[in-house]
């Protein structure tokens, strides 16, 4: 029977480790780094939601009560809730990549990481103020 792999002195053979399909579960980063990834999913799911809410205010208001009779189901709901948690989850990490990703410098000198990561989350705060204002003052 004839070797399909082979090696010849220029082409050596090649030394690969085995890697198990469930190496993010080895390691508390590596889970992180999946959940992390995996929290794009959700966030596209939220602007798919988003979109579809618009159109059906676009459409007028038997489509709107349409939208909100549909996603009050148990399913969507419970879709939204998870969706929440990735989306929370996804804001928080990306906060805490930015000071390594993120070089200010002022008057020649660097600024801290956690001046940067408390500006992230001040913005964030008043972008959720401002927003809740809005919904709550009509």
């Amino acid at each position: 029977m004839r070797q399909i792999h082979s090696h010849t002195p220029y082409h050596p053979q090649w030394l690969r480790q085995p890697v198990s399909t469930y190496w993010w579960l080895q390691k508390p980063a590596y889970f992180l780094f999946i959940m992390r990834e995996l929290s794009s999913v959700f966030v596209g799911w939220f602007v798919v939601f988003l979109l579809m809410l618009i159109r059906a205010v676009n459409a007028g208001s038997a489509s709107y009560q349409q939208f909100l009779a549909w996603s009050g189901t148990w399913p969507i709901v419970l879709l939204n809730i998870v969706s929440l948690f990735f989306i929370v989850f996804h804001a928080i990490t990306f906060f805490g990549a930015a000071p390594q990703a993120l070089v200010v410098r002022l008057a020649g000198r660097r600024v801290p990481g956690s001046a940067i990561l408390a500006g992230h989350y001040a913005a964030m705060l008043a972008a959720s103020v401002v927003v809740a204002w809005l919904l709550l003052s009509t």
